[in-house]
């Protein structure tokens, strides 16, 4: 087959046995590859009702389709699990050298399952795969594990490595790639309970492709559109985070303080004409970039490498720093220092922490000491107030090794630790299904709400990406969208999700879809796999599929209509200041959107798939085994 290699490695960590297996055609055309291949896989191999932790649970790794091929932007490897974190469908999406080493050396899916007894990692390079020791790198962090590894395989060998958090089975455990991070929902502390710690893998083979010089043309086309598009310029020059100020100041959905405001009001209402605030990558970014660092085959890099160079952190560098991570490490904590926020990204990457779910986490315990819930004594004598930088740093760095009090009691992430304090501490515990809530403010962007509450992973901006669209009202086909109704929001969301799951079949980066459309997939896959019949209809269609798969495992794992929530602070306590004052999501106003939602996407009331749909999708057999009748 032109544009796959065909085959998938697996590697069996109880009995040491390496095989290998072909991909059937018919396999390849129902879910074409990353997210699509990782899904089925998944749901075929393993129990929805087993431990996260278990020897059972397993790792599928698959790069998208597009991966290794020259397409712009087209960087992304899949992984799906079942989350620890959550207890649902579990899913990472990474921009990493690993899916283009993976397609290089001849594979299209791993497969990592069962539980070594001592640490161990994977070499892969081509044909030769060996399970290697790791006894010298267990206990290290990420930057130390990878630069043991690229000293002993070479610079050009890609990794995958956990840290501390994964070790000690944290489910907000991540796993680095090369400075790129498959964080959420707790992918690290699978391959913890494992024993793996790390993966490396080299190739020196290529992806065939059907028709090189039209493959040829349409990336040179492509390399255009990004260069004579406008936001590539902001893009490169300050990275993901560059509308900071716009959602503070124009949209006031910055949620800050653990969720209690929707900008960040003790710096925005005190700043002066001509200054910025100090997450503001406008301020940030000229100062601290040393070069930008991009994914894989992209040609707007967003990502860079920052280093503080003097003073108390000096020496510290990263990958970053992220939207996200301004929001989780700095904004949610009240933190509007650059330095601190840097070298909280630095520790959260080396203990191998997903950043958004152990940054929200400590501003629910700011909110809860503050509060007098928890006592300088439960965490280990710090003084753990909002805006506190070394408290924080403090309190991070004990979370990565699970030490003393506050280390025990955060460790697994905000669901877990509210439900250990209680004392209504769960009205500001701020997640969806045990996901900590990334960077929006949904009382003030409704549709996103929606999304939240019903992403198969739990609280999630990607799954359907819905938030640029609700933020400026119009995008690709849609168009009119009142981010503070909640009309008619069930078929925004259910549609993007299937566009969205799409763009993680392919393998291309999400921050360029305002680049790529879904027409521009078309003919790219034409040239590279000889398809002739496949169009958009087709590609949506298997982007539904594999949602609806997804939907599946986490009804088999017992989920339903009532864990499509939201948190409490969303439901009941208004945005009290800013642009978005006043605005919040009842409670009767999330029941309407899921309504619409189910009804959109033809599952039952319940929130589950019909054998009809089930049946329309090419799934009979998940029809018999979960579908409802109506």
């Amino acid at each position: 087959m032109f544009g796959y290699a065909g085959k998938i490695l697996r590697i069996n960590l109880t009995t040491g046995k390496i095989s290998t297996e072909e991909i059937s055609e018919e396999f390849v055309r129902q879910y074409l590859g990353g997210l699509g291949f990782t899904t089925r896989i998944l749901y075929n191999e393993v129990p929805a009702d087993i431990d996260p932790l278990s020897e059972a649970n397993k790792v599928i790794i698959s790069p998208g389709v597009f991966v290794g091929t020259g397409f712009p932007t087209a960087s992304k490897t899949a992984l799906s699990f079942k989350s620890p974190l959550t207890g649902t469908f579990g899913r990472n999406n990474v921009g990493a050298e690993m899916g283009v080493q993976m397609r290089k050396a001849g594979y299209d899916v791993f497969i990592i399952e069962g539980k070594s007894d001592k640490p161990v990692y994977v070499y892969i390079k081509d044909d030769r795969v060996e399970i290697k020791d790791a006894s010298d790198l267990w206990g290290k962090d990420t930057y130390e594990t990878r630069a043991i590894l690229k000293e002993r395989y070479g610079k050009k060998a890609s990794t995958a490595v956990i840290g501390p958090a994964g070790e000690n089975l944290s489910y907000m455990a991540m796993i680095d790639f090369d400075m790129r991070q498959a964080a959420r929902g707790g992918s690290g502390a699978v391959l913890g309970s494992k024993k793996l710690k790390a993966i490396v893998c080299e190739g020196t083979g290529k992806v065939e492709v059907h028709d090189k010089e039209a493959a040829r043309k349409l990336i040179s086309e492509y390399n255009r559109i990004i260069r004579e598009h406008p936001a590539t310029k902001a893009d490169m020059d300050y990275g993901s985070g560059e509308f900071y100020s716009w959602m503070n100041l124009e949209r006031g959905t910055f949620p800050t303080r653990n969720f209690q405001w929707g900008y960040f009001q003790s710096v925005y209402d005190n700043i002066k004409d001509g200054e910025l605030s100090q997450i503001d990558p406008y301020y940030w970014s000229p100062k601290y970039t040393v070069k930008h660092n991009p994914c894989p085959n992209c040609t707007k890099p967003c990502g860079r490498i920052l280093e503080i160079k003097e003073g108390e952190y000096a020496g510290t560098k990263i990958d970053g720093v992220e939207y996200e991570i301004m929001y989780s490490l700095g904004g949610a904590l009240e933190i509007d220092d650059a330095e601190v926020l840097i070298k909280l990204n630095e520790i959260a990457d080396r203990m191998g922490f997903d950043g958004i779910s152990a940054g929200v986490t400590i501003g629910w315990a700011m909110e809860a000491y503050e509060k007098g819930l928890l006592t300088k004594d439960d965490l280990d004598g710090i003084e753990l107030k909002f805006g506190n930088g070394k408290a924080a740093i403090a309190v991070l760095e004990k979370m990565g090794r699970k030490e003393g009090k506050v280390g025990e009691l955060l460790i697994n992430g905000t669901k877990y630790a509210s439900e250990k304090l209680g004392k209504d501490s769960y009205k500001f515990a701020i997640h969806v299904k045990g996901l900590e809530l990334p960077a929006y403010d949904v009382r003030g962007i409704k549709g996103l709400g929606l999304a939240f509450a019903v992403s198969v992973r739990g609280a999630c901006h990607l799954t359907a990406g819905v938030y640029g669209l609700e933020l400026v009202g119009s995008w690709w086909k849609y168009s009119d969208v009142d981010r503070l109704s909640t009309e008619w929001k069930g078929y925004e969301v259910a549609s993007l999700e299937n566009l969205m799951t799409l763009y993680d079949i392919v393998g291309v980066c999400k921050f360029s879809r305002h680049m790529f459309f879904l027409e521009k997939f078309i003919p790219y896959l034409k040239a590279i796999t000889g398809w002739d019949w496949a169009d958009e209809n087709y590609m949506m269609t298997v982007g539904e599929r594999v949602y609806n798969i997804q939907k599946a495992f986490n009804v088999k794992a017992g989920f339903s209509r009532k864990d499509d929530t939201l948190p409490y602070r969303v439901t009941h306590d208004p945005i009290p200041k800013g642009v978005s004052k006043g605005a919040y999501i009842k409670e009767e106003e999330l029941q309407q959107m899921l309504d619409e939602y189910y009804l959109a996407r033809g599952w039952s009331k319940d929130g589950v798939p019909t054998k009809t749909k089930l049946f329309t999708l090419g799934l009979p057999e998940i029809a018999e085994e979960i579908g409802a009748g109506i």
